[in-house]
């Protein structure tokens, strides 16, 4: 399912840690139109809560989550 979602912009927060991954998510959301699915990469098991509670918060709707063997993936929809 989530493989058929096609993001407009890809995040990588590799080798970064809390609170970088929510900073950047918040900076790159901002940058896309409403409507648009920004991809965000991860490692820092921090992130899956930080991220997770972000989209909630700010409205937008977390489209999927992955969890592969501590390589995080969300797909964000910016929503408004």
């Amino acid at each position: 399912m989530a493989e058929d979602l096609k993001p407009k912009k890809t995040l990588d927060c590799v080798g970064l840690y809390c609170p970088e991954p929510l900073f950047q998510t918040r900076e790159q959301i901002d940058s896309i139109e409403v409507g648009d699915i920004l991809e965000v990469l991860s490692d820092d098991p921090a992130a899956e809560e930080d991220l997770k509670r972000f989209a909630k918060r700010t409205g937008n709707e977390l489209l999927a989550f992955e969890n592969k063997e501590g390589k995080l993936r969300f797909l964000i929809k910016k929503m408004k």
